[in-house]
């Protein structure tokens, strides 16, 4: 997938495009501490190269991605889940548009975004007020 999708160039750009939308987002740039998004973008980035069969730097640098251990300290209820897919969506569609994703990569790519998202869900939906 890696190769045939153009490698790290279009990782890179899905997850700037995605923390572009992020970097607005009042519901989910809180749960990014630090005041600059460009190391969570690195991490980010690093992680879907790893995990789409490209070098394994991340691995290298953080070892285990231990996702869910990772996540713990953030409060990720099903609206933070739907909102990082909503930017994860728009980043895909911004990325697809260029022509490096065939419509099977994409929906392969997309199958795993949501289940990653479902996945980070670690707290209850508050009742609305």
């Amino acid at each position: 997938m890696y190769e045939r999708v153009g490698g790290e160039a279009t990782f890179r750009a899905l997850v700037h495009e995605f923390y572009r939308g992020v970097a607005g987002d009042p519901l989910l740039r809180p749960l990014y501490p630090e005041e600059d998004l460009g190391p969570a973008e690195e991490r980010l980035a690093l992680f879907l190269i790893q995990y789409w069969g490209g070098p394994h730097t991340y691995g290298e640098q953080r070892g285990h991605p231990r996702l869910r251990m990772r996540h713990a300290p953030f409060r990720i209820d099903t609206a933070a889940r739907d909102r990082w897919l909503t930017h994860m969506s728009a980043a895909m569609e911004a990325v697809a548009a260029t022509g490096v994703l065939t419509k099977p990569d994409a929906e392969e790519i997309w199958a795993y975004m949501v289940s990653a998202a479902q996945f980070m869900v670690n707290a209850a939906d508050l009742p609305e007020s």
